[in-house]
């Protein structure tokens, strides 16, 4: 097929190895459709569902249900990782992660109560995680060195693009709650099948059949495997990227992952705009902003060969986005806000990802040091609307300027998240 992506690698007539034909769709395809069930389900399904079940209390509910599912999470994914290692192949738990995800999002969307809602969803996180793992798994094993670079756009373009379509999806369907629980579902699940499909790949081999830079997984226990994950953040300079990259995911997911009820009760919105359709209106501007900023700014870092200085002014940008709704919670404000934050969230992330990549621990093991920096992004994800519920409930609630509270509490991180990349050496 035009598209297959054979892992026995392409190469040039002098014999060098590149990235295997279609890989880089593929990549964008996969991370795609699970950003788009992320932001689908935590930016609309899952608080309109708990919206449904418990009115009076909704803000500590899906603190709640997000906070439990983000320790499920959060300990699952290097579990997940681990396991795709073990086996030496990737492409069987993706399979496997995406067509569970249908099941997982059937089963979520027929559930009435906050405990079942709870145990679905971490259902979810278990098989997206699997998903997610060992498609994160792909690039450091199959995309030689040269090539990283647009390995890692290939793989970030689906973060602008998944959450355009998930809001947009989650909006459709805000009265057909588990219609669209199973639309995300089949959106990873057929991501899923394609690559599985497409980019095919063999058992682990010998490095000579691996592009250059990649590594065979290596076939240790678990709780080795473990210990490795907390060796990798011994490294000075790995560490700070961890930290600096975890205040800024949970600043702005705090806010993000409670857009929905920050538009019904926060922002006074125009007449005859509800509050589902104004997330679908948002989050494109989001992502054209973030979009341009991935690019605009990975290029200039490169012809400056300054990351540092990216990273903490778009961190900085971020945090004087998050002010602004603060202060004006208005719906302009809310646009405002969301297109200056859509340009520092995503300069951050591509920068961020270019300064990882010259610092890791070990080329030997730059899977598992990823599967670890990892954690910094996904971990806080999950976690920011447990984090932002406490910080609502304790400033006031909904109506008491717990909300304003918020995006402060969201632009304090976003300017540690800065600060965190000053003690970094071994980049500029």
């Amino acid at each position: 097929m035009a598209l297959s992506a054979h892992q026995d690698q392409d190469q040039d007539q002098d014999g060098r190895d590149r990235t295997p034909r279609g890989l880089m769709p593929l990549l964008t395809l996969g991370n795609t459709a699970m950003y788009t069930l992320y932001v689908g389900v935590g930016s609309v399904l899952l608080p309109l569902q708990i919206e449904h079940i418990d009115k009076a209390d909704k803000v500590a509910m899906l603190g709640l249900v997000s906070g439990v599912s983000a320790v499920f999470a959060t300990v699952f994914n290097p579990i997940a990782g681990a396991l795709s290692d073990r086996s030496g192949r990737r492409n069987p738990w993706i399979l496997g992660g995406g067509l569970a995800a249908v099941g997982a999002m059937a089963l979520l969307g027929g559930m009435q109560t906050v405990l079942l809602v709870t145990i679905a969803w971490c259902l979810g996180q278990a098989v997206m995680n699997v998903f997610q793992a060992a498609l994160t798994s792909v690039v450091p094993d199959r995309v030689p060195l040269a090539a990283r670079g647009r390995a890692s756009a290939a793989v970030g373009i689906g973060l602008p693009i998944g959450s355009t379509l998930g809001a947009l999806i989650g909006s459709a369907f805000s009265d057909h709650l588990s219609t669209g629980y199973l639309v995300l579902g089949l959106f990873v699940a057929v991501s899923a099948v394609l690559f599985s499909s497409l980019a095919r790949e063999k058992p682990s081999a010998p490095d000579a059949s691996r592009p250059a830079g990649a590594h065979a997984p290596v076939q240790v226990p678990l709780k080795k495997q473990f210990a490795a994950f907390l060796g990798a953040l011994r490294h000075h300079d790995f560490r700070w990227a961890f930290i600096g990259r975890a205040l800024l995911v949970l600043g702005y997911f705090c806010v993000f992952g409670y857009q929905l009820y920050i538009l019904q009760d926060h922002i006074d919105l125009p007449s005859g705009l509800d509050p589902e359709d104004a997330v679908a209106v948002l989050t494109p501007i989001s992502a054209v902003a973030m979009a341009v900023s991935t690019v605009v700014g990975g290029v200039l870092s490169d012809r400056l060969n300054r990351r540092k200085l990216f990273v903490a002014a778009s961190a900085a940008i971020s945090a004087v986005a998050l002010v602004i709704p603060a202060v004006w919670p208005s719906w302009p404000s809310m646009i405002v806000f969301t297109a200056l934050n859509g340009l520092g969230f995503g300069c951050f992330m591509a920068v961020d990802n270019a300064l990882v990549s010259m610092i890791l621990p070990s080329a030997d093991d730059a899977a598992r040091d990823l599967g670890v920096l990892n954690m910094a992004q996904a971990g806080p994800q999950i976690l920011a609307p447990f984090v932002a519920s406490v910080i609502v409930s304790l400033c006031g609630g909904s109506d008491g300027g717990g909300y304003t509270a918020l995006f402060v509490v969201g632009a304090g991180l976003s300017v540690l998240g800065a600060l965190s990349v000053r003690p970094i050496r071994g980049v500029r």
